[in-house]
């Protein structure tokens, strides 16, 4: 258990003996249950983190499911929790009695979830719509449920529990054999490949699979990067020495970056069922139901009397469910929701609905939108009681128009990425980060987020959870116009990018989309200030993985060429070709670079790929 009482997500024993302890208390008030909610999804946040901050050669089949399983299930036990909550407040209904209307009337906001209930005590046929002052919901009812023993709900969770989990993505680099026969140097780590030859071959880093005709091949790579404490003082060695560390492979060419995933067809998206590969829910989830209002107590002769019944919460049909009515034509339900403020939507949301029996988010049986940005409010009917949530393009935010990685203190840089709608700064400082601003249209937006130090992957996960989404998912290059880039090109520019990051910027060039396929363009200047970089200190540099250069042109050359500058040669990596033309302050400052600080930056440039996404 931890210091708090809370148990240890990651041991089952622990996290089911929580969940049974829980599931065996009865008559909890909805107060109770927000809070203890509160403690619920802390975990599940600690799972969803281990998820992905676990290297997927570490984590174990087994372990993965463990935890999938785990969430789903403090999923379930928190919306049962909330259910029982609703029942035990709809028993006591009257005692919740407006002074005013003579209906029950109860709304609680917390941080993570939104409450509200109507109970309909008096039934009265004049009766047409009911807004919620504190929480700016409301709803409007057709006569005949306004004449019945109803309650209406809208159960609002500021995070998404139903939409299907995502997978976890397992990157890894492919590599085919071209038709041509040339030769690839791969830098690669010689102690692991001793230790690999001990092992299977799907325990090693690189594992080459041959076809029977024995002229393809297919090597994986590991997409992490691994820093060694001395890594800072091996890269002084001259490249005569690092030489050792090298082994060539004939007849190979790097395939862009993907994902492995099964060789299945694609799967078929049928009319009105939300893409969640290309739209993402955004705000959380309203559960608006109506629900049948049990019997009241009442006062006999000074007695308290009340019909129990062990039914448990009943839903309360509409349209109703008969053979007679099945073609009939029913009024329908208005709602109006107010937008969370800790989110953004760029554009007008769109409305979805619940289809549990499809699994899947859907868009008819809703009409009528209406949208108010500046309220952050929307109205809409349905044709019956669903569960909602509203839909933004998850790409909105890709491709990116630019993007800056600058020093501005010791293992300390800010990194800016701007968008067609946003202009997005992080901190960087050792191994932790945090969101600096985001702007839109001038205005800086979800204070909640800014200046809170947290992981990279906290970080990633807050902002998309905002509706700001820089983070290309791994079907993202089916609905963007990607900049394509080999991963040896692309992945090992990160990584160098970032072993020089604490004294050099870096930045977007439009050069990149002319430089093919093979090899990246990028802007780097010297940088041990903290203001701005002038353009004229940028020079452009090209890198295809093994072969770094500095170009002559600049950026307001009217044409690409890959002329070498003057006075300068070629270099095997990014470090030894910047050595050139850096100062010793510079270079010292590079040697005593934290690691971890190495690590947080190349964790965000690999989350963010400026490279192929700009």
């Amino acid at each position: 258990m931890q210091c708090d009482g809370s148990p240890d997500p990651a041991v089952p024993q622990e996290i089911n003996t929580f969940m049974s302890l829980w599931q065996e208390n009865k008559n909890e008030d909805i107060e109770f249950v927000i809070e203890k909610g509160n403690q619920v999804l802390n975990l599940i946040e600690k799972l969803y983190f281990l998820l992905l901050d676990t290297p997927p050669n570490e984590l174990k089949e087994k372990v993965f499911i463990q935890y999938q399983e785990s969430i789903l299930e403090l999923q379930s036990l928190l919306h049962q929790k909330y259910n029982e909550a609703t029942e035990h407040l709809l028993k006591k209904a009257n005692t919740y009695a407006d002074s005013d209307s003579g209906n029950m009337e109860v709304a609680i906001k917390d941080k993570n979830i939104t409450f509200c209930i109507w109970g309909n005590l008096k039934k009265n046929p004049r009766f047409k719509n009911h807004m919620f002052s504190d929480a700016e919901n409301g709803f409007d009812l057709p006569k005949t449920v306004a004449t019945s023993d109803v309650a209406v709900r809208i159960l609002h969770t500021h995070y998404d529990h139903i939409s299907p989990l995502q997978c976890i993505p397992k990157l890894h680099l492919k590599v085919q054999a071209p038709e041509s026969k040339q030769e690839l140097t791969v830098l690669y780590d010689m102690k692991e490949e001793k230790e690999g030859e001990q092992k299977s071959g799907e325990d090693s880093d690189l594992v080459i699979e041959k076809e029977s005709d024995g002229r393809k091949s297919a090597i994986s790579f590991k997409d992490s990067i691994k820093i060694d404490p001395d890594e800072n003082e091996k890269l002084e060695e001259e490249s005569d020495k690092k030489s050792e560390n090298v082994s060539t492979i004939s007849g190979v060419q790097v395939a862009p970056l993907q994902v492995a995933t099964d060789e299945k067809e694609e799967e078929i998206i049928g009319e009105n069922v939300v893409d969640l590969h290309q739209f993402t829910p955004v705000g959380g989830v309203y559960l608006i139901d109506a629900l049948k209002l049990p019997p009241q107590a009442k006062q006999i002769k000074g007695w308290t009397m009340v019909e129990l019944l062990d039914v448990g919460l009943e839903t309360y049909p509409y349209p109703p469910e008969s053979e007679e009515t099945e073609d009939a034509t029913y009024p329908r339900i208005g709602v109006t929701l107010r937008l969370l403020d800790s989110v953004i939507f760029f554009e007008e949301p769109v409305v979805a609905r619940w289809d549990s029996a499809g699994k899947q988010w859907r868009t008819d049986g809703i009409s009528d939108i209406k949208y108010k940005m500046k309220e952050k409010q929307i109205s809409f009917e349905m044709d019956a009681f669903y569960t909602i949530t509203l839909i933004q393009d998850a790409h909105l935010n890709m491709p990116y128009q630019s993007w800056e990685l600058r020093p501005n203190g010791t293992d300390e840089l800010l990194f800016t990425v701007v968008t067609a709608f946003a202009e997005v700064q992080m901190q960087i400082k050792g191994n932790q980060c945090m969101l600096s601003s985001i702007t839109v249209d001038g205005s800086e937006k979800l204070s909640h987020l800014t200046g809170k130090w947290t992981s990279p992957i906290d970080l990633t996960i807050a902002l998309k959870k905002a509706g700001v989404n820089i983070f290309p998912s791994d079907y993202s290059y089916k609905y963007v116009c990607v900049n394509k880039k080999t991963p040896l090109a692309e992945v090992t520019t990160y990584q160098q990018m970032a072993l020089v990051a604490s004294a050099f910027a870096f930045s977007w060039s439009k050069w990149n989309l002319a430089s093919g396929q093979d090899q990246v363009v990028f802007k780097v200047s010297e940088h041990l200030k903290t203001d701005a970089v002038k353009d004229e200190d940028w020079s452009l540099y090209m890198f295809n993985g093994q072969r770094a250069q500095r170009l002559m042109i600049s950026e307001t050359s009217e044409a690409f060429s890959e002329d070498l500058a003057n006075n300068t040669e070629f270099h095997s990596t990014l470090y030894h070709l910047i050595k050139d033309f850096a100062s010793e302050e510079a270079i010292e400052k590079v040697k005593k670079a934290s690691c971890l600080f190495i690590d947080a930056v190349y964790q965000l440039l690999i989350a963010t790929r400026v490279l192929t996404y700009s």
